[in-house]
Parts: C-alpha cells; structure tokens; sequence
C-alpha cells in the first residue's frame, strides 16, 4: 500500500496540478496564437508579396525537376516569426495591465537577546588587554 499512497500524495500535490491547468490551458492558447497568425497576419503579410510574385500559395515555389519544396519551408518560418512576434506583444500588453506591486523597504528586524548579549561581550573583550 505504500505505494499507492506515495502515488496519490504525488498526483494531488498543488504543482502537479497546477502544471496540468497550465498544459491546457497552453494548447487553447495556442490555438488562438496559431488562428491569428494563419488567418489574419499571415495573408494580411504574404497576399501582396505572393500576387507581387504571380502565385497562389507560397508552397508553390519549388526547385524545378524535384521534390524540394522549399516555398513550405519559408511559410514555417514566416509562420515561426509570426507567432513569436504575436506573443511577444500579447504578453508585452498583458504585463502593462498587471498591477506593479509596490515594493516594501526592508527593514532589518531588531536584534535578538543573544545578538545584544553577544556584542557586549565582544566589546568588553575588546577594551580588555592582552
């Protein structure tokens, strides 16, 4: 039964679930990152370059007489650029919401007994000659 009970402490803990929500609530996120970027910045971005360009879609482009499709590889990194600049300035606007928590000076606590009897004797001893 050891085990079991070692299991069920693991699996309640508050940073076992805490990671879990966090899990989840990362992939609805994503979906939303990944939704403004292909559907609203991205063709916003690559419709005049690719009419500029005579094309369609940007995985047309491929080296003539093979299979490399190197137009796929520019739109995933388009793609990557998008949503690391996306998020960066969703949570850039979200940090400016959050309240800045006012910084409390630090006090040093006052001194213990023994700290206040320890420096006497210290400084007894030190008026004291060798």
């Amino acid at each position: 039964m050891g085990f079991i009970k070692e299991f069920k402490e693991f699996a309640v803990k508050g940073n076992v679930l805490d990671l879990a929500v966090a899990v989840v609530i990362g992939a609805a996120f994503s979906k939303i990152v990944s939704s403004l970027v292909e559907d609203i910045i991205t063709p916003a971005v690559l419709t005049p370059v690719l009419k500029a360009a005579h094309l369609s879609n940007l995985s047309e482009l491929m080296i003539p007489g093979t299979a490399i499709k190197y137009g796929n590889f520019i739109a995933q990194i388009i793609s990557f650029i998008l949503i690391a600049l996306s998020l960066f300035l969703i949570i850039k606007a979200a940090n400016r919401f959050k309240k800045k928590e006012a910084v409390a000076p630090t006090v040093e606590p006052a001194p213990t007994k023994e700290e206040i009897l320890l420096t006497e004797i210290r400084d007894i001893l030190a008026k004291k000659p060798l």
